[in-house]
């Protein structure tokens, strides 16, 4: 079985925070390995918040470092466009874009895009997102391009950076937006103390975000719109409208308290990624469109309108 000695230098901390600087196993996974008395100190069970003092001795099961291994099918992707330097994908909701921790074993756009092309695998910054130069939340649909070759992948991401890329959704928020149009600016940045993104105002701190919605149809209780970004922010578009009392249905993270309005059933978020204008590598400029998956398409037919 093996053991970890804790050193002076390496005293003081706490035991789910010092164990991933050491073994290659996420902080979750530790944390889970610890309630789970896989792991010890001193022979003894231990606390997440268990803080190490010099010479405590750490042991653990070898047989707990076995990577995970990923027991579902590998997603099969909808290609919407390809060439030799990148492709677009329709990403259906409830896929995460790559892998969140050390150790996930849920299958990802990533593994999808692999399974067409194993070369992509060296493209990018960072090799558990190869090839990716955009993100979508796991619950949201939509359209994604990801970049087949190095060159592409600069290119895209400098597209990125200078905001040249059109991004367009479809939302269907609770309540009654006050406009038929409006551009919503304020600065988005990770709240310390809510564990997720919110919106600042005035000299607040935060980075600059740009969201415009335009209303496409007003239902007795919620309203649909087309919503634009101009900027990417995490979150951006649930932060924006929630912080202006329009959350999103089906958004469990970024809601309204007290919100008068009836919920809504549904297990994904209501934020489709319908129009993606890209410059391709030959110069190019082109937009690919999506269609509202059939699920929202349905829960629209069954909302009660104003009368």
């Amino acid at each position: 079985m093996p053991t970890i000695e804790v050193h002076v230098d390496q005293a003081g901390v706490r035991l789910d925070q010092f164990l991933p600087q050491i073994i290659e196993l996420s902080r979750s996974r530790i944390q889970k390995m610890i309630k789970g008395e896989e792991i010890k100190v001193n022979d003894k069970p231990a606390k997440t918040k268990t803080i190490l003092e010099p010479g405590d001795r750490i042991t653990y099961s070898e047989s707990s470092l076995a990577p995970f291994v990923k027991t579902a099918e590998v997603p099969t992707l909808t290609i919407v466009y390809e060439d030799d330097d990148l492709l677009v994908i329709n990403k259906p909701s409830g896929l995460l874009v790559h892998e969140a921790l050390k150790d996930e074993h849920r299958p990802t756009v990533v593994d999808g895009v692999l399974a067409l092309h194993p070369e992509i695998a060296t493209i990018g910054d960072d090799s558990k997102r190869p090839g990716i130069v955009h993100r979508l939340d796991k619950d949201v649909s939509g359209l994604m391009v990801i970049a087949k070759t190095e060159e592409a992948f600069l290119a895209l991401k400098k597209q990125f950076q200078d905001r040249t890329v059109q991004k367009e959704y479809f939302a269907l928020v609770y309540g009654p937006l006050p406009k038929e149009t409006d551009l919503l600016i304020s600065k988005i940045e990770r709240s310390k103390n809510k564990g997720r993104m919110v919106a600042r105002t005035g000299a607040q701190s935060g980075k600059d975000a740009r969201t415009q919605y335009d209303v496409l149809r007003r239902f007795a209780t919620c309203t649909y719109a087309n919503v634009q970004i101009f900027t990417g922010r995490t979150h951006q578009i649930r932060v924006h409208l929630q912080s202006i009392g329009y959350p999103i249905v089906g958004d469990k993270l970024y809601k309204v308290r007290g919100m008068k309005f009836k919920e809504i059933p549904l297990n994904r978020l209501f934020l489709h990624a319908h129009t993606l204008r890209i410059q391709l590598m030959n110069g190019e400029e082109k937009t690919f469109n999506a269609p509202l998956p059939e699920e929202l398409s349905k829960l629209l037919e069954t909302l009660p309108v104003n009368v």
